[in-house]
C-alpha cells in the first residue's frame, strides 16, 4: 500500500492529533476523510491543509456514538475516493476535571458513547470493509488511545481512562482477530500533548504544566503523535499489530 494511493478515514480530525495526521498524510499524497462532528470551519481547514500539502480531502460529518453516521462516513468516503485502507479511530472527548464520586450519570454516559461505543462502531466497519474473507483488500486500523488507560487520571478524568482502557483492550484482540484477514490493528497512546482537548476538561494549560514534569520536561506536540500513528500505518510497520505504542514523554 502505497503512500500518495491511500486512503485513510480520520475521526474527530477537525482539531488536534487529527488534524496533524491528516496533514502528514497529505503530504505524502493520500486521500483522507475528514470526520468532523459540528465544526465545519475547522473541519473545512483540515480539508484545505491536507490539499496545501498534496493530498485529497472530503469532508465527512457524523457523531461516531451513532452507527448509521459511521455507516455514512465509510460510504461517502468510498464514493469519494475508493474503498478505505486504513481507520485513524481518534474521535474522543473528556469533560471537566472531577473525582468518581461527583460525576452525574449524564457525562459517563457521554464519555463512554463516544469514546467505547463510537471507537468499537468505528472498527467494526473498517473490518467489515477491509477484511480479506469478506472481499477487503486488507488494511491497517490505528485506534489512538490515551497514557490515561495506565495512569488512571485520578481526581481529575477516571471516566476518560477508563474509556480509553477499553480502547486497549480492543486493541489487542481485534489485532488478533483480524491478522489472518489482512487487517493490522494498533494503538498509540499519547501524554501530555499540548491540544485544545486540556480546555475542554477546564485545564488549558494542563499540559504545559505537567508536561514539565516527564522525563522529557515538556509536554509533546499534535505533530508527534501524529508521525506515531503515520508510521504505524505505512509498510514499514508490516509486521507489527496489536502493540500499544507510547508517546509520552517517558511519563
Amino acid at each position: 500500500m502505497t503512500a500518495n494511493r491511500r486512503v485513510v478515514l480520520i475521526t474527530g480530525a477537525s482539531r488536534g492529533i487529527g488534524r496533524a495526521t491528516a496533514r502528514l498524510l497529505g503530504e505524502q499524497g493520500a486521500a483522507v476523510g475528514v470526520n468532523y462532528v459540528r465544526d465545519l470551519s475547522a473541519a473545512q481547514e483540515t480539508a484545505d491543509e491536507v490539499e496545501r500539502a498534496g493530498g485529497r480531502a472530503v469532508l465527512l460529518p457524523g457523531d461516531v456514538a451513532d452507527e448509521t453516521a459511521v455507516v455514512a462516513m465509510f460510504d461517502e468516503l468510498e464514493t469519494a475516493f475508493g474503498s478505505a485502507d486504513a481507520l485513524v479511530n481518534n474521535a474522543g472527548i473528556v469533560a471537566p476535571s472531577l473525582p468518581l464520586a461527583e460525576m452525574d450519570t449524564a457525562r459517563l454516559k457521554h464519555i463512554f458513547d463516544v469514546n467505547v461505543l463510537g471507537a468499537y462502531l468505528c472498527a467494526r466497519e473498517a473490518a467489515r470493509r477491509m477484511s480479506t474473507d469478506r472481499g477487503g483488500r486488507g488494511g491497517v486500523i490505528v485506534n489512538v488511545s490515551s497514557a490515561a488507560s495506565r495512569l488512571g487520571s485520578p481526581n481529575e478524568y477516571v471516566d476518560y481512562a477508563g474509556s480509553k482502557g477499553a480502547v486497549d483492550t480492543m486493541t489487542i484482540g481485534l489485532a488478533k482477530e483480524l491478522g489472518p484477514r489482512g487487517v493490522r490493528v494498533n494503538a498509540v497512546r499519547p501524554g501530555l500533548i499540548d491540544t485544545d482537548i486540556h480546555a475542554s476538561g477546564g485545564q488549558p494549560q494542563r499540559a504545559a504544566r505537567l508536561g514539565a514534569q516527564t522525563p522529557l520536561e515538556r509536554a509533546g506536540s499534535a505533530g508527534e503523535v501524529a508521525q506515531a500513528i503515520v508510521w504505524l500505518l505505512s509498510d514499514a510497520a508490516s509486521y507489527v499489530t496489536g502493540a500499544l505504542l507510547d508517546v509520552s514523554g517517558g511519563r
